[in-house]
């Protein structure tokens, strides 16, 4: 009967000691209310309660939290239906209000993640939904701030997950996609061979401009040549001219002009005679028969017609 006895005492003092030693993990808080009433909040540590007075009503964990949102169908501002599914990222920063503010605060964040998220999709049309997720997530995060303060929880983050639209929508937003690729190909196509057409029609331009120029530039050089070989001819011709007038003035020089002048008309003359099959020459050239004799003489023997005194005209015989 005694080590009956010895046992349930060793057995009271053990559940009595676990009553009242309670080591509380890092990160985490235990709630204890005595004789049913909130008394105290027990953080990480070694603490001893009241035995079978004080009780462990809550155990909060203080680390940051992830809850998945469920899958909703939600409907755009343009009326297409789109399922919608996120993840909610919370903390616990008061363990009371945690504990006595509402029943589960993970479903009730929960459920207004949903209406929220609901809400904030309402207001777009479908092709905003894809790009404004960042401005719908920070629109749910704020809603849930301001209506989880009484709950003692910090709503840190909320990320969209999936947008899903309808498989009709989808099969409409594919046939969208093709058609303006289509679109943008044919745009670039065009604006391609707009630009090879004004390359083309520049080039041309400049080669039309280049030619002229060179056409200008050479109808230039030519008349300036021209006009200097003028100039350099005139010059010689002027030059010439005043020699001509200096000799002149010059004892002997109108003499030798004379001469000069008559060995040029006999070599004139002689050219004419022989092109021509019939020559006629005045009467004042008989003192020159003797001369015309040699030419006509030269090699072609033919008759010739001597010039009258008288001043009559003469006419040469036939080759």
């Amino acid at each position: 009967m005694s080590v009956f006895l010895v046992y349930l005492l060793a057995f009271v003092f053990i559940m009595v000691l676990f009553k009242i030693a309670i080591v509380v993990p890092e990160q985490e808080c235990y709630v204890v209310e005595r004789l049913g009433k909130y008394t105290k909040t027990l953080e990480s540590g070694f603490h001893l309660l009241v035995p079978f007075i004080d009780n462990i009503a809550y155990r909060q964990n203080l680390k940051e939290d992830a809850l998945d949102v469920d899958p909703q169908i939600c409907i755009t501002s343009d009326n297409v239906q789109v399922e919608v599914d996120g993840i909610l990222y919370l903390k616990v920063i008061d363990p009371v209000k945690a504990s006595y503010g509402i029943d589960n605060f993970r479903y009730g964040v929960t459920q207004l993640a949903k209406t929220t998220m609901r809400s904030e999709v309402g207001k777009l049309e479908l092709d905003k939904t894809f790009c404004g997720r960042e401005g719908i997530n920070d629109n749910i995060v704020r809603a849930l701030d301001e209506a989880s303060e009484n709950w003692g929880i910090k709503v840190t983050r909320y990320e969209i997950r999936d947008i899903t639209p309808t498989p009709t929508i989808l099969e409409a937003m594919e046939s969208q996609m093709r058609a303006e690729r289509i679109k943008r190909a044919n745009i670039l196509s065009s604006e391609g061979k707009k630009q090879a057409r004004i390359n083309v029609s520049l080039g041309d331009k400049q080669d039309a401009i280049n030619r002229s120029m060179g056409e200008k530039q050479r109808r230039i050089n030519i008349a300036e040549g021209r006009a200097k070989a003028i100039e350099i001819t005139s010059q010689a011709t002027a030059e010439g001219l005043t020699l001509v007038a200096q000799s002149l003035s010059m004892p002997g020089g109108k003499t030798a002009m004379g001469i000069r002048l008559a060995e040029s008309y006999i070599a004139r003359f002689r050219t004419t005679l022989a092109q021509c099959d019939v020559s006629v020459y005045p009467a004042e050239l008989a003192g020159l028969a003797s001369i015309a004799d040699i030419i006509k003489n030269a090699g072609k023997g033919s008759g010739k017609i001597p010039a009258g005194s008288s001043g009559a005209a003469s006419a040469g015989g036939t080759k």
